[in-house]
């Protein structure tokens, strides 16, 4: 995300897909309206749900200069004759107006996919916040993250933080602040797993481990005591599925430096060489059963089953079992 502007540009245009880098932007938007304007509110409006007179109403002359940020949010929803509207008003922004058009960079109308384009052509200070899919794009945010904190993070770090905490940019975000606070500002694997300890114990993805390495009692165990502290169904059935795929994705491609195999396969080396290490143990036709397993009990945490807590029991006992197939 680009770095904000020492004063509030007038129009604004936030790109893409990636909620909390969207949610960043617009709170940059506003926080720095506010120190221009201590006062300034923060109006925020769909565009499925305005017109343009009810847009020439929001960016309208306050009678006592009051600062304004207003947002449009779901702009790749807009119409053209909204569009118009909005262009307009880029040509003569009001004073103490500042108008930010949050847009996925999609659209459905030709007005839509166009609006980011002539926005930019208007003027438009632009903050892209891409969709963060790529196991590189996400180590890059984790390390970003850190250095924000005013920490450090090596490469081993970064890797046990995403194995701990999982995907969602959120958690990665807060886990990233707590650990640069807690470590002094230097992080590394070892601060992480310690920090981690107790909670990657409970999750779903431990659960998991364990049940794809054959452990019944010990999968059974972790599963039951992440339901218990409240663990999601739908979380630990997702953590199977995803470790049970991951084996087969691995074991079908020839087994190379899971440096070379990240971009192929499109996942991080250190989930590679894990599932290298899982899979010696699996044959074809035992994934072919895990396979099935997941896609079921993913059924039934989903509502399928009366009981989704025995429907994982199951589940993971069947995950053994398919270990065991030759």
């Amino acid at each position: 995300m680009t770095a904000p502007a020492t004063t509030s540009a007038p129009l604004q245009l936030v790109l893409g897909e990636e909620e909390l880098l969207v949610e960043r932007a617009v709170r940059a938007a506003l926080e720095q309206a506010r120190r221009e304007d201590a006062t300034a509110e923060l109006t925020k409006v769909r565009v499925s749900d305005l017109t343009p007179p009810g847009l020439a109403e929001l960016v309208s002359p306050s009678l006592f200069s009051e600062g304004r940020v207003i947002v449009l949010e779901g702009a790749q929803d807009i119409g053209q004759e909204l569009a118009d509207a909005v262009l307009a008003y880029a040509k003569m922004p009001a004073d103490g107006v500042v108008l930010v058009v949050v847009h996925t960079g999609g659209g459905r109308s030709k007005a839509a996919k166009s609006l980011p384009a002539a926005l930019r052509k208007a003027g438009a200070q632009v903050t892209e916040c891409p969709k963060i899919t790529r196991p590189a794009d996400r180590e890059s945010f984790v390390r970003n993250e850190v250095r924000q904190a005013g920490g450090k993070i090596d490469p081993a770090g970064v890797a046990a933080l995403i194995d701990a905490v999982g995907s969602d940019l959120r958690e990665l975000a807060a886990a990233a602040s707590q650990l640069v606070a807690d470590s002094g500002g230097r992080v590394d694997e070892e601060a992480v797993r310690r920090y981690h300890r107790g909670r990657a114990d409970v999750t779903g993805f431990a659960v998991a481990e364990k049940a794809v390495a054959g452990e019944r009692g010990a999968a059974l165990e972790a599963m039951r005591w992440a339901l218990q502290i409240g663990v999601a169904h739908v979380l630990i059935a997702d953590a199977l599925a995803d470790a049970v795929r991951t084996i087969a994705r691995v074991s079908a491609a020839d087994r190379g430096n899971p440096n070379q195999m990240a971009g192929e396969l499109g996942m991080p080396p250190w989930k590679i060489r894990k599932a290298q290490g899982q899979s010696r143990g699996w044959t074809q036709a035992g994934l072919a059963d895990a396979m099935a397993v997941v896609a079921r009990v993913n059924a039934e945490v989903k509502g399928q089953a009366a009981d989704p807590a025995y429907a994982l029991e199951r589940a993971v006992l069947e995950l053994a079992a398919a270990r065991d197939k030759r």
